[in-house]
């Protein structure tokens, strides 16, 4: 099969590949539809942190966002399973140490994650092998585009969800990718005031096309201070995150952490090596993806262009379609 292969930094090819086989507890799925993620660029770039921890390493096969048909089970996997469309959790972890019988699987030791870490292959193939504990069944009313939006949209959710807001509260999210978006438009949902922050006018063109109407450049935002910066501050320093409370009611997308953050929040008992989580994925495995199937109902245009598989290179490169809309997100038909 057709899998696109990382061999160093800025260097990414179409490999012809052997096709999974799966293994006892797993399926293989027909990947449909795989988006281009900001962690897939780091990987391509070899900026992610966990290249130098030695917890990925080249050659690697990314991406995590996906979805895609069962086509193929494993000893032990139940049949209703074949057939089905489904997506899937990208942190995959033992479900067996007490950290993970806890619900701390974000914490589990033996943790590998789908196209990112521990050698684990990725989505931007025809096929991709996944543990049948890891997936999601889709519902016919979600197709491509928005099934390959799940795995995003349960953090955006969560995001959301943290910041503890009631109707009617204000929330600033600072960043206008896809995350960014996405949290905004669950807490608009919620009855939140939503306001967000962009590094210039350009980045806040979709955002105002999406109804929101507070959306600013940190120069023009009222009672801001200093210039625009991609590194977020400890507290921003803007009024619109102040609330009643000690901690301010704001969100950051995901491009806006720098990649050392990964490594700031330690696993317990990690060896004394600090081989943190980066902050978006935290949390339970599969809750925000429950949740955020049936939220997805109306697809926002947040996915610019769909391209082939042979074409992922130039999008990991920073190249966008000739055709692309204006949406931050770049997905790959690896059927192409």
């Amino acid at each position: 099969m057709r899998a696109l292969v990382l061999t160093g930094p800025g260097k990414a090819e179409v490999h012809e590949v052997e096709p999974p086989a799966a293994a006892p507890g797993e399926v293989v799925v027909d990947v449909e539809r795989a988006g281009v993620c900001g962690t897939d660029v780091e990987l391509f770039t070899g900026e992610m942190s966990y290249l130098h921890t030695g917890r990925s390493w080249y050659p690697l096969r990314p991406g995590h966002e996906w979805c895609g048909r069962v086509t193929a089970l494993g000893d032990g996997v139940p049949a209703e399973w074949l057939g089905r469309r489904v997506t899937g959790d990208t942190m995959l972890s033992c479900r067996t140490c007490d950290r993970c019988r806890s619900g701390r699987h974000h914490v589990c030791g033996d943790m590998a994650e789908i196209g990112i870490s521990r050698g684990r292959p990725g989505a931007l193939a025809e096929q991709l092998a996944v543990p049948v504990t890891a997936l999601h069944a889709l519902p016919d009313t979600v197709d491509s585009t928005l099934g390959a939006l799940v795995e995003p949209g349960g953090n955006a959710l969560r995001a959301a969800r943290g910041a503890g807001l009631r109707p009617g509260g204000r929330l600033l999210v600072l960043g206008t990718g896809t995350i960014g978006l996405l949290t905004a438009l669950f807490a608009r949902a919620g009855g939140a005031e939503v306001h967000l922050l962009g590094q210039d006018e350009s980045t806040l063109r979709l955002a105002r096309h999406l109804g929101f109407g507070h959306a600013w450049t940190r120069p023009r935002c009222r009672g801001c201070r200093g210039t625009a910066s991609s590194t977020p501050p400890t507290r921003p320093a803007c009024p619109l995150s102040r609330s009643t409370s000690s901690n301010p009611p704001a969100a950051w997308s995901t491009s806006d952490w720098p990649a050392p953050l990964r490594d700031r929040h330690p696993r317990p008992g990690a060896q004394g090596r600090h081989r943190g989580r980066h902050p978006r994925r935290l949390g339970r495995p599969g809750r925000s993806h429950r949740r955020v199937r049936g939220r997805l109902g109306r697809r926002p245009p947040l996915v610019a262009a769909t391209v082939g598989l042979a074409e992922t290179a130039g999008v990991l490169a920073g190249h966008r379609p000739a055709d692309a809309g204006p949406g931050p997100k770049i997905h790959i038909d690896p059927r192409r």
